[in-house]
Formats: C-alpha cells, sequence, structure tokens
C-alpha cells in the first residue's frame, strides 16, 4: 500500500478550514489512488485515520443498507416515541434478518445461485444481506401459499368450534 497525504482548503464543503486529504493506493493497481479520505484531524497519523476507516465500513454499510432496503429513518414520525423507537426498531429488523438466515436460511449453494441468476457477480463467494432478505420475502410469500400443516385447524373447523362455544354460552347464560 501506498500512502500519500496533501493539505488543502476544500472551499465547498469547509470554506475556509484546512483539510488533510489522504490518498490511499494498493501496489497492485495502475489506475491511480484507489481512495481518498478526507479529514480535519490535522494531528493523527494517516494510518490510524485508515484504520478507523476500515474498522468502520463495515458499520456504514449496515447503515446504507437499512436505509436503501428497509427504509430506516424515512418514517414521517411525529410524536417523540415514535422518533426514538422507529430506527432501533429498523436496526432490530435488519439483525433479526441476519439472524433468521444464519440459523434457518443459508444454504452452501445461495451464493453460487446468485451467481448463476446475476452472472456479473464473478467474485462472490458469501451472501450479502440483500440476499438474505430476498430469501426470507421468498419464504414468508411462500408460507402464505402452503396448504394448511396437519393437525392444523382449517376456517370452517374454527368457525364451527366457535359457534359451538357461542351456543353454549347462551344456553349457560338462560
Amino acid at each position: 500500500m501506498r500512502i500519500a497525504e496533501v493539505w488543502c482548503l476544500w472551499y465547498g464543503s469547509f470554506h475556509t478550514q484546512t483539510v488533510r486529504v489522504i490518498l490511499i493506493r494498493d501496489d497492485g493497481t495502475d489506475t491511480g489512488y484507489d481512495l481518498a479520505l478526507v479529514t480535519t484531524d490535522p494531528d493523527t497519523p494517516a494510518t490510524a485515520l485508515i484504520t478507523r476507516y476500515a474498522w468502520r465500513w463495515s458499520i456504514e454499510v449496515t447503515f446504507a443498507e437499512a436505509r436503501t432496503l428497509l427504509g430506516v429513518g424515512q418514517a414521517r414520525s411525529r410524536s417523540e416515541n415514535a422518533v426514538r423507537r422507529t430506527v432501533p426498531f429498523g436496526l432490530y429488523c435488519y439483525s433479526i434478518t441476519i439472524v433468521w438466515y444464519a440459523l434457518y436460511g443459508h444454504h452452501p449453494n445461495d451464493a453460487a445461485d446468485r451467481r448463476e441468476q446475476a452472472p456479473w457477480y464473478t467474485t462472490k463467494t458469501d451472501p450479502a444481506f440483500v440476499d438474505m432478505l430476498a430469501k426470507l420475502r421468498r419464504v414468508i410469500i411462500a408460507a402464505r401459499f402452503l396448504p394448511a400443516a396437519a393437525g392444523q385447524p382449517t376456517d370452517a373447523e374454527i368457525r364451527t368450534v366457535q359457534q359451538a362455544w357461542a351456543q353454549a354460552g347462551l344456553t349457560h347464560a338462560t
């Protein structure tokens, strides 16, 4: 890896505040720098800032996916409690989707199946959150259209029992 630092003014965003641009390049590429980080922190070494960025990356991906795929943060909440609850609930849904996938939805061929459906994912080795969410949606939709499992009462049987209870209640009340 190669690292270069440039001090400059970024007029559009920071007006007259000096910023440091850290440019990172993998030695195996010849297309220029692979990543540019901008910071107003003048003292932290570049390697420490790059490490922080790498640690933070998975968190930022989680927030971006939760916003785009689950609509987290897009509710037009008006009450204080709703504002406090909607984002944590959305992130809970994100987490529970991953837990469901890990416990019940994962299949070793999932990534290969996705590569077959989308040939441009030639290097995909693990399912992404969008793949987990799509599988959960398919399972939920399929469950709605499966015949009732053995031992489960039908709607007609439930109505018969309810009518019998109602009749028993009327008879008992008189």
